[in-house]
């Protein structure tokens, strides 16, 4: 469920476009506000941060815009990157409408939580929050419907789970309020969100956009004939490499 292997980013969007459009939403602003120093990017950091004050003072759309904003590099490739293995399998199974209706409320429970629990002075942004959403309803499936995932697949939903959460703990300025709130709400609705789904499949999203080969394998007679140069296998996934990389730099860096 969790391994991508898709052949080009062109086709990773044709496949999961809501999943394509939030890691493309996040990148677009994340690059106008702390790279580009465009002029209107300290004006939609401070329209869309989450700041307790304010939301106290009526300006409730900080409860919904910070799933979108993102800090420094790491973290919003870190979220990017969560995003990309872990939304694709859940997009296909419960569908673009309930998978998008899932990240918002679960990301908005989050802030809510960290409304509730955390001073008025507190700043927050980012999409931690509803990540930890779709794990709740990962972890939902885990216990309540085993049907859904393989077993090779649970084991990685609990380990990454744990492991999050104690990072959640140690890492510094991390919103652990939003991510336990995130993780409750998704758990919480997983139920409603779960309902009569079908189990994953890996060819579910391919004969769906690709009709037309109906399954069948292909064959190219001159693939001896063809050069094997490793950098041409590594150009299809350069992208994947390079989040993989930085993510992985941003996991560390956070100790």
């Amino acid at each position: 469920m969790f391994i991508r292997n898709e052949r080009s980013i062109k086709e990773f969007i044709k496949l999961y476009p809501i999943v394509s459009t939030i890691v493309i939403i996040n990148l677009v602003l994340w690059l106008i506000i702390n790279f580009l120093r465009l002029p209107i990017g300290m004006e939609i950091r401070n329209f869309g941060i989450g700041y307790n004050l304010l939301v106290a003072m009526g300006e409730y759309w900080r409860l919904a815009t910070p799933i979108f904003l993102h800090g420094d590099t790491a973290h919003v490739l870190f979220n990017s990157f969560a995003l990309v293995i872990f939304g694709p399998a859940l997009e296909q199974m419960v569908g673009k409408t309930r998978f998008i209706l899932a990240y918002l409320v679960t990301g908005i429970i989050g802030n809510i939580a960290t409304y509730l629990f955390e001073p008025l002075q507190y700043f927050h942004l980012g999409a931690s929050g509803a990540i930890y959403g779709l794990f709740g309803i990962y972890i939902f499936m885990v216990l309540f419907r085993k049907h859904l995932l393989d077993y090779g697949s649970s084991q990685m939903v609990v380990t990454i789970f744990i492991v999050g959460v104690l990072m959640s703990f140690v890492g510094g300025n991390i919103n652990i309020i939003a991510h336990l709130g995130g993780f409750a709400g998704g758990f919480m609705i997983a139920p409603v969100v779960l309902r009569s789904i079908r189990p994953f499949s890996p060819w579910r999203s391919y004969q769906h956009h690709y009709p037309e080969n109906d399954g069948d394998v292909s064959f190219d007679p001159n693939r001896w004939n063809k050069k094997r140069i490793i950098p041409a296998s590594i150009r299809k996934n350069w992208l994947w490499i390079i989040i993989g990389l930085l993510a992985i730099i941003g996991l560390f860096s956070r100790f």
